[in-house]
Order: C-alpha cells, then sequence, then structure tokens
C-alpha cells in the first residue's frame, strides 16, 4: 500500500514537472513564431475609445488649478508649491521632446495629482479607472496625466518629475504618431529614456544579460512584453538603450523621419527600415554589438568583480538617496496638510462662536502665508 502511494505521488510530480517545462519552453516559442496577439499599449497608457464622450469629476474643494501656456495642472492646495516647480520642469522637458522628436509636440496638457493612489479613480474619466498598480498614468486621447503623491503598495512618494516626463512622453508620442500603433518596446522604451529613470539599475540589468548572453530578442518583446519578474526590468532597459541606439546624434534626422512615416499611416518595422536603410533585424544586431563592446572591454579593464560592485553600490546609493527624499516630502506634504485643516477648523470655529473672539497666535499652528482664506456665502476658500 505505501509503495503503490510512493508511485503514485512520483508520477504526479513527474507530470506536473513535464507540464511546466512543456509550458516554460512554449512561451517564447509561440511568441517567436507570432501566435500571440500583438502587443498591447503600456500598462501607464488607458485608452478611452470615445474621447468626446469622456468626462472629467469635479476636483475636490481643496484642490487649485495652475495654468501655465500648454499645461494645467490640477492638484492639492497645500503642495502647491510643488505644482508650480513641476510646471517650470515640464516647461523645459516640452522643449527637449520638441527637439527630440523633430517637430512640435503637446498643445494642451491637464495633469490632476491625487493625494493618494485610490483618490486617482476620483479624478479620472468615468469609466476608464486608472489600474492600480500605477503611480501614473496617460489617457493620450484626453492629453489628460493622472499621478499620486504615493505610490501604491510602498506607500513612498515618487518622484514627481520622472514621472511627469515619463507620462508627457507617452502623451507626445500618441500625437506625434496620430494614434497609429507602435510597438511596447518603442513605447515604453522611449519613455525611460526620456526620463531618464533609474539609469544605474539599468545599465546593470543591461551588463549582466549581455554578459550572460540572455538579452530578450525584440522579436519576443514585439509580441510579450513582460509584466512581472527579472524579465521586465530586462525588457526595460533593453527597450531603453534600443531607442538610445536610434537616436544617437548622427542618427537624429532618421529618428524624426521615422515618427513622421508612422503618422502617415506606413506600419512601424517598415518605416523603421525605410527611415534607417536597415530592416530590424540588422539594427538590433548592430545595437548588440555596440552593447558587446560598451560591457565587454570595461571587465578586463577594471576587473568584473570590481566594476559589479561600482554599479551595484551606485544604484543603491541613489536607490536609498530617493528613499529618503521621498520620506521627507511625504512628512512635508502631511505637516502643510495638517496646518491647513487647523486652520480651516480654527476659522470655523470662529464663524459659529463669535463671543469666543479671535484665536491667539497660541491657538492656530503657524504657517507660511502663501494660501489666504476668504469667507464667501458661509464658506472657506482659498485665494490664488
Amino acid at each position: 500500500m505505501a509503495r503503490s502511494r510512493l508511485v503514485r505521488w512520483v508520477t504526479a510530480l513527474s507530470l506536473a514537472f513535464a507540464l511546466s517545462l512543456i509550458f516554460a519552453l512554449a512561451g517564447p516559442a509561440r511568441a517567436q513564431a507570432g501566435e500571440d496577439p500583438p502587443d498591447l499599449p503600456p500598462r501607464d497608457v488607458s485608452v478611452v475609445v470615445q474621447p468626446d464622450a469622456a468626462k472629467l469629476p469635479a476636483l475636490p474643494a481643496d484642490f487649485v488649478r495652475l495654468d501655465h501656456d500648454w499645461i494645467a495642472i490640477e492638484l492639492p492646495s497645500s503642495v502647491r508649491e510643488r505644482g508650480e516647480a513641476l510646471l517650470r520642469e515640464a516647461d523645459e522637458f516640452h522643449l527637449r521632446l520638441s527637439e527630440d522628436f523633430g517637430q512640435p509636440t503637446l498643445e494642451h496638457v491637464l495633469v490632476r495629482v491625487a493625494r493618494r493612489p485610490d483618490q486617482m479613480a476620483e479624478l479620472a474619466p468615468q469609466n476608464a479607472p486608472p489600474p492600480a498598480y500605477a503611480a501614473g498614468v496617460a489617457y493620450p486621447s484626453l492629453s489628460l496625466v493622472l499621478l499620486a503623491l504615493q505610490a501604491p503598495e510602498t506607500w513612498d512618494a515618487p518622484d514627481l518629475t520622472e514621472l511627469l516626463k515619463h507620462e508627457l512622453t507617452h502623451l507626445a508620442l500618441s500625437t506625434a504618431v496620430a494614434g497609429h500603433h507602435v510597438p511596447r518596446w518603442f513605447d515604453e522604451g522611449l519613455a525611460i529614456h526620456e526620463s531618464g529613470e533609474l539609469p544605474w539599475l539599468r545599465t546593470k540589468t543591461l551588463w549582466d544579460a549581455t554578459l550572460g548572453k540572455h538579452l530578450l530578442p525584440l522579436s519576443y518583446l514585439d509580441v510579450r512584453f513582460p509584466s512581472d519578474g527579472y524579465e521586465v526590468n530586462e525588457a526595460y532597459a533593453e527597450s531603453a538603450d534600443f531607442v538610445r541606439f536610434l537616436m544617437r546624434d548622427a542618427d537624429r534626422a532618421r529618428f524624426g523621419s521615422l515618427l513622421e512615416r508612422v503618422r502617415a499611416g506606413v506600419p512601424f518595422d517598415r518605416t523603421l527600415a525605410d527611415a534607417y536603410g536597415s530592416d530590424v533585424r540588422k539594427l538590433e544586431y548592430e545595437w548588440r554589438e555596440e552593447l558587446s563592446h560598451r560591457f565587454g572591454i570595461l571587465p578586463m579593464v577594471t576587473g568584473g568583480g570590481l566594476l559589479w560592485v561600482l554599479i551595484a553600490g551606485l544604484a543603491g546609493t541613489a536607490w536609498m538617496k530617493k528613499r529618503r527624499v521621498a520620506k521627507a516630502k511625504l512628512a512635508e506634504w502631511a505637516r502643510e496638510e495638517a496646518e491647513m485643516d487647523a486652520e480651516i477648523e480654527a476659522a470655523r470655529t470662529l464663524r459659529e462662536n463669535p463671543a469666543a473672539g479671535a484665536p491667539t497666535e497660541d491657538d492656530v499652528p503657524q504657517r507660511m502665508p502663501s494660501i489666504p482664506l476668504v469667507e464667501h456665502d458661509g464658506r472657506w476658500y482659498t485665494v490664488h
């Protein structure tokens, strides 16, 4: 009896292992053969089928709107100064995008900044909520960007500048190609390259993949862009670096021509071949050769172990610094929110009970008078 039970267990485990091996090997093979459907838009790009029918919910009462030329930002009044800084940074980035694309970009954009990820859904277009895992989402058909002051899961404060640049690049690319399809690796790679996110981590990932000879082929990324695990980091790093390869100074005019041809309705692969005088396979080969040279020479000169430690150390230091800055930002925003609530509560108490007299300096927390309050029809408002 015991022997029979052991045989059944061994058989079941063998069958499970065989099935998992088949699925593991069949996945990339199907992608290479083109049996999977074409890749979808990036996970932080939302598609609104009927833009004219989309409606934006009203802003919360304590939100303000900052208008500047081609961009407007709506965000909590307590972080108004951060919004003004974002406007300046967005203006500089806008010029850079126009130069890189070889054409004017982004005539008008609305950016809504939520306090938390769950509030993003309250600010999103009706029937088009953002994904729960995203701290930033782009709506190209609406020229809309949603951001959150806290990231999902970690609840850290994300780098709003990088996040905004990433989403603005998605909008700009969609406008530049008039909404025509481009591969997800191109869309995501361009957004990461332009925003400059996590450069040391991407360098280490590319180095590992190059020396380990397990770079993901672009044909695989065309039909199955990874969404989790180590492969997703590799996919993002490769996509951003291949876009950098296409945007080298010597090929800047070719890149602009690529966007113009896609805008005219020419399929991406054909456009890439026409603009660069070479098909994607040859371009990918040249890029891989460049990677081999770039990451193959350095270890021989500096010693592979030393270089790895240096890159890992820089990546870790950058991550720790960003985390400290994020915590400091959250603490500052929380303090400003608390001070604003205290001022409003003190004003409400005075209005409801005038005999109590005006609050003293000890009663009301002191703060910079950058956001004065006025009463109108029994309600208190901020003055901008």
